[in-house]
């Protein structure tokens, strides 16, 4: 069976876009394919502890404290829900320019040598090739192009990270100017759910 692995990082749980956009998605990705079995991982309800001197052991290390095999379990786990999926989707709001802190202790805690990296005397190689991502963002402002792209932190940040754990075919679809106004916002969400609906028109094919 095919594993459909949903992220959410948003610290909002009321109206957020880049939710409302997961949530369209994976609707979606359900109708072209209902057979697929859909692993949930709310970050933002549910975050990962950030790294500290008392539990990165467990992650970089030999974990030996009750708190570092703590870390280690959680790594363990979050990496077979990586490892185990066929196709990941995660909801990126843009917070300063980047992403939530909540994502970045999730790749924290992915990111481990020998499970889904290695080093080698070519340099890292990425150990989970194959499978198909798609990352949706909600800006507030515009930054695929113009002077703001200088800016963007976001995209080339998570293209390097699933990269170097060897996922390339990686799909990004920004909601933005959704700061500019309601007018501005409900354009941005429409045309990110066309763009949602074409990746999902090819989905079965995917999850066969």
């Amino acid at each position: 069976m095919s594993t459909l692995l949903v992220i959410n990082s948003s610290a909002n749980t009321g109206d957020s876009v880049s939710r409302t956009l997961i949530d369209d998605a994976v609707g979606q990705f359900l109708a072209a394919a209902p057979g697929i079995k859909v692993v949930r991982r709310d970050l933002g309800t549910t975050p990962v502890p950030h790294l500290t001197t008392a539990n990165l052991a467990g992650v970089r290390g030999t974990p030996a404290t009750e708190e570092e095999h703590s870390a280690r379990a959680l790594s363990d786990l979050l990496i077979s829900e990586l490892r185990t999926a066929d196709t990941v989707v995660i909801a990126a709001p843009m917070y300063n320019f980047s992403v939530p802190t909540s994502l970045r202790s999730w790749f924290d805690f992915v990111l481990r040598a020998g499970e889904t990296f290695k080093y080698s005397e070519a340099g890292p190689e990425g150990l989970l090739k194959g499978r198909k991502v798609v990352v949706l963002t909600s800006r507030g402002g515009l930054y695929s192009e113009g002077p703001g792209a200088a800016a963007d932190f976001q995209e080339p940040y998570l293209r390097h990270l699933l990269g170097f754990v060897g996922i390339t075919d990686v799909t990004f679809i920004h909601a933005e100017k959704i700061g500019y106004g309601p007018d501005a916002r409900a354009a941005a969400i429409a045309s990110a759910r066309g763009q949602i609906a074409k990746v999902a028109s090819t989905f079965s094919t995917v999850a066969a």
